[in-house]
């Protein structure tokens, strides 16, 4: 049973949906606190005002192992982002909004259309900056037949006051952990602040959901996966980060530390970017996790031969 079915049943779900609404009104439903009034078609740093736009839905197997199984993960792609990463691969959804606008309906229709087409979750990938307009659509879904689990698909950039309001709503967290350094943060992705506020919300996260729970179909079902993209230069900073994940979360996290890094978007005016990852930084990545005590690694994205060496 998905989580949100109990406090559905409670009407917990409809009180959770008005609290997040009420957020937009002084919108600090992210840690950049724009304090804009989105309700009145204001909007701040993401370009949502009161309207959802989506880029794409539809069965994803290009993710995670424990996600994809044998139907895919049912992925819903908003569009816009909390974030300003220069290297981001999705720029023209994420910065540019490309898109259309969804009613509440519609998403709700998406949601069950997922779960019809046999998908194993309802994979919401950048959920942040709308997380009101996705209750309200939950809400809406469930009444009509929704039962997948829910994954939270997220840049990491998220309050624990809004992660508080999903606390028994969501199934699975999946946060990126992009940079452990604040100046390499604000350079790359202009928030200056990320480290410590990523850490503070895996950890909310960890405590709702607790590690990893995959069933006897390999198919994960609750907790929470940690995605790390492995940056040229040892930018991203991957030996704190998993040595936080270790001694601070768990060290049974399941972790995916990703090697597909190539320049796009305003990466090729960084040097430093301006090239992909080599088999040197992303062996280094896996070994520093390993020394770490982190052995739950996703190898589905693992270049072969590492796919092939024994742990």
């Amino acid at each position: 049973m998905a989580a949100y079915q109990q406090l559905y049943r409670t009407g917990e779900l409809k009180a959770r949906v008005e609290k997040a609404k009420s957020i937009l009104e002084e919108c600090h439903l992210c840690p950049r606190y724009c304090g804009v009034n989105r309700l009145a078609g204001e909007s701040g740093k993401c370009h949502i005002t009161s309207q959802v736009v989506i880029s794409s839905y539809g069965p994803h197997f290009g993710e995670e192992a424990p996600l994809v199984g044998r139907h895919g993960s049912g992925t819903i792609f908003f569009a816009y982002c909390n974030l300003r990463c220069v290297f981001c691969q999705n720029y023209t959804i994420s910065q540019l909004g490309e898109g259309s606008a969804v009613n509440k309906e519609e998403l709700a229709k998406m949601m069950l259309s997922l779960q019809a087409k046999g998908c194993h979750n309802i994979n919401l990938v950048s959920p942040t900056h709308v997380v009101p307009y996705i209750l309200d659509a939950l809400e809406l879904a469930v009444s009509m037949g929704l039962y997948l689990p829910v994954v939270y698909n997220t840049g990491g950039y998220d309050c624990v006051e809004t992660l508080e309001l999903l606390d028994g709503i969501i199934d699975i967290y999946m946060p990126d952990m992009k940079y452990s350094n604040g100046k390499i943060a604000e350079q790359l992705s202009g928030i200056k602040d990320y480290p410590k506020v990523n850490k503070a919300a895996i950890k909310e996260m960890h405590r709702q959901v607790g590690d990893l729970q995959i069933d006897e179909q390999g198919v994960a079902q609750r907790g929470l996966l940690v995605r790390h993209l492995v940056l040229p230069n040892r930018l991203a900073g991957t030996e704190e980060i998993v040595s936080f994940l270790a001694q601070e979360v768990s060290t049974n996290t399941y972790l995916n530390i990703m090697a597909q890094y190539h320049p796009c978007h305003n990466a090729f005016d960084i040097p430093q970017l301006a090239r992909p990852v080599n088999k040197q930084e992303f062996h280094e990545a896996i070994d520093l996790a390993h020394q770490q005590g982190l052995d739950r690694l996703d190898k589905y994205n693992f270049p072969l031969p590492l796919r092939l060496i024994p742990r």
